[in-house]
């Protein structure tokens, strides 16, 4: 999600292996940042699946529940519903915690990190100074603070997914064609999103399959646009 970012910010960049003042030391008694966050903490494909295995309910069933749709920089995408009239993530229990902590989407696991990306789609991870009020933060390897299996293969997957959104804005952009962006944006979340990620089988396999499709699909167009 394109988003301002000040400048301050971004004179501390960060990988994997640097350490981050974000420990809050378990957000005892504060739950500021699931409250209020409107359509921001959108999902991913790797969140879509890890949060369906995690709470045993296929994404489209969450759909309408726990999740909606809403556009995204001109491509619409899901994002976690805020409900009630403190707006608080429909995961969020009365008590203030998160009952999908250990499947939570990747917005979520990186706060109050957030990525800076490069015009060649890497990435460093930057700390948001104005986002948690809470003081006294103490230092974590952001590795240990994302607590993401198979890092690696979950940067490289970031990095491609936000090149792939990139082409589809992008496409549509120019295009400026209705029923071209309602058609690419419909493939895009049936095979992304819709259609179920097999538990037994590696995620990052299931996806570089769906990634590819979605690539040749947008060479063809791009293509036809052309000619």
């Amino acid at each position: 999600m394109r988003r301002e970012v000040l400048t301050e910010d971004l004179k501390k960049l960060y990988t994997a292996n640097d350490m981050a003042k974000t420990d809050c030391g378990g957000c005892i008694g504060c739950s500021q940042c699931c409250s209020g966050m409107g359509e921001s903490i959108v999902l991913d494909p790797y969140d879509a699946y890890s949060l369906s295995r995690g709470i045993g309910i296929a994404f489209p069933d969450l759909v309408g529940k726990f999740v909606e749709w809403n556009m995204v920089d001109g491509v619409v995408l899901p994002n976690l519903m805020m409900k009630g009239k403190e707006e608080t993530c429909a995961f969020l229990t009365e008590e203030g915690r998160c009952c999908i902590h250990d499947c939570r989407p990747g917005i979520c696991r990186m706060f109050p990190l957030g990525r800076y990306y490069e015009e060649d789609g890497s990435f460093h991870y930057f700390l948001q100074s104005q986002e948690c009020p809470k003081e006294n933060k103490t230092k974590v390897k952001v590795s240990k603070w994302l607590g993401i299996p198979n890092l690696k293969k979950y940067e490289a997957f970031i990095g491609k997914w936000h090149g792939l959104l990139e082409e589809v804005r992008d496409l549509t952009e120019k295009a400026k064609d209705e029923q071209l962006t309602k058609e690419l944006t419909v493939y895009l979340l049936n095979t992304c999103y819709l259609t179920v990620y097999k538990e037994n089988m590696d995620f990052y396999d299931q996806f570089e399959e769906r990634y590819h499709r979605m690539k040749k699909l947008l060479q063809v167009l791009k293509q036809k646009k052309e000619s």
